[in-house]
């Protein structure tokens, strides 16, 4: 008996606290999972534009300000291939929160950074939030959203996630150029941003019950062999799209100072902030057109915007550098969602988790291995060949791309 009445009371007690707990209706529960999520993300490029001046404080080379960024990579691949099933086991708000403080952490990180060793904890925390949110956050606001607008959910997810990358260094590099304590201010910003963020979470509606018992195990990698040609074209457009976005938000700032002469902070936000925009116009635009059309239209994208981009290397110009950023970043988008759709479509049922998993942790890596690259050849040769030679490699990935689908269309002409 008094078994029984202690489990009544803890239900009482839980109970209580549930109704206690200020839970938001659907439509703004949504609206709160996609500011967290914006701003999640936006955390995480907040330091592009502030390398130049950490690099001039602590005196380390092209090479270190790469690797530094690279380790937010690895962060983001431990936190999808550890944490990828976390929230349908604990729920999405239980997964979120942590999420949302891991930010905070990486925050903090870098507002007591005083040298290397800080720079790259807060990379690595800021990756394990952003591999929390990335899968999380899409499933809540798909949860969230009635049947019939499910799509749109899945759009205003990819908003959120890339329009808060875009946001970072935009808002990180007007501080930096205007605002006193470039290096502290944009983190106390973000810091205040969070703060709604941890009580928005809090107050969204839960909306996974599950009674399995909690199992934190890495993801299986594995792609069936009857979809492995349509993976590896997808595979390499997505590497060669997410290889540029991480061109952009690692030296972008380096170009534009040690090629082109721009020493502005504000320019070097406003230039990646457009590189994002564009993938983001690119991902809206690709449900407008064909499937067949999409993935080799932003495979010329990137060859073009490749094309631009060294050209504009080559010449020190600004207008062709930035014309090339936002031609690359149109075919990222479009690329980008055409790939991952024509893989979710092949993968069975019973494999598409491992399928997607493999994808996200490809497009990942290339935004370290490529990335390090870089600063390897600027150490052993100049910024500018680096940068020549990258738009070279993401070119030729994606002509081969193109050549691969040339291929599949004449076989199955023939057959």
């Amino acid at each position: 008996m008094r078994d029984l009445a202690t489990q009544l009371l803890r239900r009482s007690a839980t109970g209580a606290a549930r109704r206690r707990r200020l839970v938001l209706p659907p439509r703004a529960a949504f609206a709160a999972a996609a500011y967290a999520f914006t701003v999640v993300m936006l955390g995480t490029t907040l330091p592009t534009p502030l390398y130049a001046i950490y690099q001039e404080e602590f005196g380390f080379s092209e090479l270190t300000i790469t690797v530094i960024y690279a380790t937010y990579a690895a962060g983001v691949i431990a936190a999808l291939l550890l944490f990828g099933r976390l929230s349908d086991q604990i729920g999405r708000r239980r997964t979120l929160l942590p999420g949302v403080a891991l930010s905070a952490l990486s925050a903090v990180a870098f507002l007591l950074a005083h040298g290397l060793g800080l720079l790259f904890v807060g990379r690595v925390i800021s990756g394990l939030s952003a591999g929390i949110f990335t899968g999380t956050a899409t499933a809540t606001l798909v949860d969230l959203a009635r049947p019939e607008a499910r799509g749109r959910a899945t759009l205003a997810a990819t908003m959120a996630n890339i329009g808060g990358l875009a946001c970072g260094p935009l808002l990180a590099g007007l501080l930096a150029e205007f605002a006193g304590s470039p290096l502290r201010l944009v983190f106390w910003v973000d810091l205040a941003l969070l703060v709604p963020t941890a009580v928005f979470v809090w107050a969204i509606p839960e909306t996974v019950r599950s009674t399995k018992p909690v199992r934190i195990r890495p993801q299986r990698l594995h792609v069936p062999s009857q979809m492995r040609a349509i993976f590896i074209r997808g595979a390499l457009a997505g590497f060669a799209g997410f290889a540029v976005l991480g061109l952009f938000t690692s030296v972008a700032p380096a170009f534009l100072g040690r090629i082109l002469g721009f020493h502005s902070h504000a320019t070097a936000g406003l230039v990646v902030f457009v590189v994002f925009a564009s993938s983001v116009i690119g991902q809206t635009t690709t449900p407008r057109v064909s499937r067949t059309a999409a993935l080799p239209a932003g495979c010329v994208g990137l060859i073009v915007g490749m094309g631009l981009v060294a050209l504009g290397l080559a010449e020190s110009s600004l207008a062709t550098l930035v014309a090339g950023g936002v031609v690359a970043g149109l075919g990222q988008g479009l690329s980008f969602r055409a790939a991952l759709a024509s893989v979710n479509e092949a993968s069975p049922a019973e494999s598409r988790a491992e399928v997607a998993s493999s994808f996200f942790v490809i497009a990942y890596v290339a935004l370290s291995v490529p990335i390090i690259g870089v600063g390897v050849v600027a150490e052993l040769a100049s910024l500018r060949v680096a940068g020549l030679i990258f738009a070279a490699v993401v070119a030729a990935l994606a002509l081969t791309v193109l050549l691969l689908l040339t291929s599949s269309s004449r076989q199955q002409e023939r057959a």
